[in-house]
């Protein structure tokens, strides 16, 4: 309907009810997965997805000025209601896990090994969504939302950089951490479910 995100921007800042809902229909999918995947409840996911479109709306309705992808400034904001529920929930702000050793390893680690577990993990794709949601969770929130921005939100190293605010070392590097950190966790679910099977 709209050629490109200026001119919806404009038209919602011009009051047009049908640009702001177009503007929602498109991205709430993508805002309740990216909440889902981070918080692991329903509930608090459709509320964060409420928040970060009213949150747009008022900067839009502000005049703000977009210096970014529309889609990539939506996920900064959800990005940073969650950080700010993660906050209040935890009372503390999450520690960064400072470890570099292991650095070099991680990003030699193969992606193929990688997808392999996440396939071979279970045999439906319910369980193998179930489970891997359910070790993201066990991941630090720093390597968990590099790890669902890059693989499962496919942003670029580039794009996540710009919605975390980091250089792109450190987005590679935390993208590696995670995945090498999850490939392990599934790893060893999936010892501990066949040698239950055995």
């Amino acid at each position: 309907m709209f050629r490109s995100d200026t001119e919806v921007i404009k038209r919602v800042q011009k009051g047009d009810p049908l640009a702001w809902g177009q503007l929602v229909k498109q991205n709430t999918g993508r805002v309740f997965n990216l909440c889902y995947r981070f918080v692991g409840k329903s509930d608090q996911a459709e509320e964060l997805t409420k928040e970060t479109f009213v949150a747009l709306f008022k900067h839009l309705s502000a005049h703000h000025q977009v210096q970014r992808n529309l889609v990539s400034w939506i996920v900064c904001i959800s990005r940073n209601l969650i950080i700010d529920q993660y906050r209040k929930a935890r009372d503390v702000r999450p520690a960064l896990s400072t470890s570099s050793s292991g650095d070099k390893a991680l990003q030699s680690s193969s992606i193929e090994n990688l997808n392999d577990l996440w396939t071979g993990v279970a045999k439906e794709r319910n369980q193998n969504s179930a489970l891997l949601h359910k070790n993201l969770q066990q991941l630090s929130p720093d390597l968990r939302e590099a790890v669902i921005l890059k693989d499962l939100e496919k942003f670029s190293c580039g794009e996540i950089g710009a919605i975390l605010n980091l250089p792109d070392v450190t987005v590679r590097s935390r993208i590696n951490r995670g995945r090498l950190e999850l490939a392990k966790s599934l790893r060893r679910r999936s010892m501990q479910s066949q040698n239950a099977a055995v």
